[in-house]
């Protein structure tokens, strides 16, 4: 039986695995883009998925230094918008044939998963933000009564 061994490390493990991930993840876009024809439809989609898929990365880092909750949200939701206009040009690059579709799997699979990952992340700070408001709101009706 195969267990989940990353539960029992601590949260820094956690941000900087995603750091590595993010940052692994642009350099494989940056060795596509490296890969792709330098003239017509290629050279036009190499440009936008060098620009959306080494975003993420940086918004994941900036987002470590958020002044806030909103700005940090902010930040993974704009990694969020960027992941998944790299999913639309590398679809575009294995329909269009440019790049044969299997070679784009992984890198497929892995913005799908990072999609997941930041999704997740959003909804687990919205979520304790909505709890936090409805702790505040209680005790205020508490003392009011």
């Amino acid at each position: 039986m195969k267990t989940d061994n990353r539960r029992f490390e601590p949260a820094e493990t956690h941000h900087e695995n995603l750091k590595d991930r993010t940052k692994h993840f642009a350099l494989r876009i940056i060795k596509l883009h490296s890969a792709l024809p330098k003239h017509g439809a290629g050279y036009v989609l190499g440009n936008q998925i060098l620009r959306s898929g080494t975003s993420p990365g940086a918004q994941y880092r900036e987002a470590q230094r958020a002044k806030s909750d909103a700005d940090f949200i902010s930040k993974i939701e704009t990694a969020l918008q960027e992941l998944d206009e790299t999913i639309f040009w590398l679809e575009l690059l294995g329909e269009s044939a440019i790049v044969p579709p299997r070679r784009l799997e992984s890198l497929h699979k892995e913005a799908e998963e990072l999609v997941a990952i930041f999704v997740t992340i959003v909804n687990n700070i919205k979520r304790r933000k909505r709890s936090k408001s409805k702790v505040t709101a209680l005790k205020e009706s508490l003392k009011e009564g």
